[in-house]
């Protein structure tokens, strides 16, 4: 039987490489809006996070998508990202990785 290729991604936090179902994605899409990607197909250009609460509060200290993606965030983006991490890493402890 021939094994699955598991898809990585890189953070863009700590630099580490990551299994995709472990990354939260992030879009700017051709009118430079920025949002989460919670199915991973939205057109534009995408930047993974970890699912990692700690990581996204630190996303918000740095500015981390503004930067990448040279453009200015309103606190609320970061907000979002800080919960939408939260639920995700909670569910992942309940139900395990292979969860999105």
């Amino acid at each position: 039987m021939k094994k699955r290729k598991i898809p990585m991604r890189k953070d863009i936090v700590t630099g580490e490489m990551m299994p995709k179902r472990q990354l939260i994605r992030v879009v700017k899409n051709k009118e430079n809006e920025v949002s989460l990607d919670p199915t991973g197909k939205k057109p534009g250009r995408g930047a993974y996070v970890a699912v990692d609460v700690d990581i996204a509060k630190r996303v918000k200290k740095e500015k981390t998508f503004e930067k990448a993606f040279h453009v200015q965030l309103d606190e609320s983006f970061y907000d979002e990202l800080i919960k939408y991490a939260d639920h995700l890493q909670a569910r992942q402890e309940l139900f395990g990785n292979d969860q999105k």
